[in-house]
């Protein structure tokens, strides 16, 4: 009688973490192919942006009275208590800035190829702080060299319909 054995368990990799091929170009380190090919296609354009040149604050910093229990961040190790606890602030930095005349915004664009685990989160509070904050800025977020062109394009529509 032929005896059973058990197939091996097929063990994955840790999948590592997509992230674009650093470029520079005019003296600006571009962190992906798609930022840098947004930024060639505003500059043939004619159109002014700023690159990665304002912050936004999504959550302040806070301290967290509560008596939490929790690993450490890595979540090695045995739960400890934590009280007090500094609760560091959200920060946002767009990829480009479009200004009106006057200053104020009036578009930003965020390329994003491949987005991480933490880019859907972040991006859906940002566009809380633009919904509350600046009502009337454009928000574009092209993820492919097309989009790039298109967001081009209609840049210059809005530009020309002022």
């Amino acid at each position: 009688m032929a005896r059973y054995t058990r197939p091996k368990r097929v063990v994955k990799q840790a999948q590592q973490a997509r992230s674009g091929k650093s470029h520079v170009f005019e003296g600006i380190t571009f962190p992906s192919g798609l930022e840098l090919y947004m930024w060639k296609a505003l500059k043939v354009a004619g159109i002014k942006a700023e690159y990665e040149s304002e912050k936004f604050s999504l959550m302040s910093p806070f301290i967290l009275k509560n008596e939490v229990w929790e690993r450490k961040a890595n979540g090695k190790g045995d739960m400890l208590k934590k009280t007090d606890a500094n609760i560091r602030g959200m920060m946002y930095t767009p990829d480009f800035i479009i200004r009106k005349p006057n200053g104020t915004i009036h578009m930003i664009i965020e390329t994003k190829g491949y987005a991480n685990e933490s880019f859907p989160l972040r991006w859906k509070l940002f566009k809380q702080v633009v919904h509350t904050s600046f009502p009337d800025v454009v928000l574009f977020k092209p993820q492919k060299q097309t989009e790039c062109d298109f967001t081009v394009q209609r840049i210059l529509q809005l530009q020309n319909d002022r």
